[in-house]
C-alpha cells in the first residue's frame, strides 16, 4: 500500500526523442507505483511543435499526483525517473528522451534556485495548458484559471492523439 500523503501536484510529461508515446506511458505507470504517490488523473497525450527549440513534435501530457513527498523531495523523484529513461542536459531546451516539470504542489507559492511553483512559464504554453485543462480546467493560477490562460494560447497549435 502507497503512502501518497495529502499533498496534491501537477506535472508535465513530455518527451520528442525515441518514442515519446511509449515513453510517456512507461514514465505513468513508473509514476503510477511510486511508494509515495497516487496517480488520480491523466490528460490525453497530445502532439505539439517544440517550443524555444529543435528537433522532433514533442508528445505532451500532464498528470494529477496525490503525494507524501515535499516538494524538493517530488522534483528529485521526477528526476530519478528522468534519468532513469536516459535524459540528458547538455543545453536548455534540448530535445529530450523525458521531461518531467513540476507544475504546482497544493497552492504553494515557491521561488529557490532549483524550483519555482507555480511553473514559472506554464501561463503561456499551451502545450502545458491543454493537458492541464482535461483534468482541472478551473484550477486557479496566479495569473488566471486554467481555462483562461488557454485561450490566450490559441494560436499555439496543439494535436490531440488518440488514447
Amino acid at each position: 500500500m502507497s503512502d501518497a500523503g495529502g499533498h496534491t501536484a501537477w506535472v508535465a510529461l513530455g518527451a520528442n526523442l525515441g518514442d515519446p508515446l511509449a515513453t510517456l506511458q512507461r514514465a505513468l505507470s513508473e509514476l503510477a507505483a511510486h511508494p509515495h504517490m497516487r496517480l488520480e488523473a491523466r490528460s490525453h497525450f497530445y502532439r505539439t511543435a517544440p517550443v524555444e527549440s529543435s528537433g522532433p513534435d514533442y508528445v505532451n501530457a500532464v498528470v494529477r499526483l496525490r503525494t507524501a513527498l515535499a516538494p524538493l523531495d517530488l522534483l528529485d523523484a521526477l528526476q530519478g525517473i528522468e534519468l532513469a529513461h536516459g535524459r540528458e542536459r547538455p543545453y536548455r531546451n534540448a530535445p529530450r528522451t523525458l521531461d518531467l516539470d513540476l507544475l504546482a504542489y497544493d497552492d504553494l507559492q515557491l521561488d529557490t534556485p532549483r524550483l519555482t511553483l507555480p511553473h514559472p512559464r506554464m501561463h503561456a504554453r499551451a502545450f502545458v495548458l491543454r493537458p492541464l485543462a482535461d483534468i482541472d480546467p478551473d484550477l486557479a493560477l496566479p495569473r488566471g484559471r486554467v481555462r483562461d490562460l488557454l485561450m490566450a494560447c490559441a494560436d499555439q497549435d496543439v494535436s490531440q492523439l488518440a488514447d
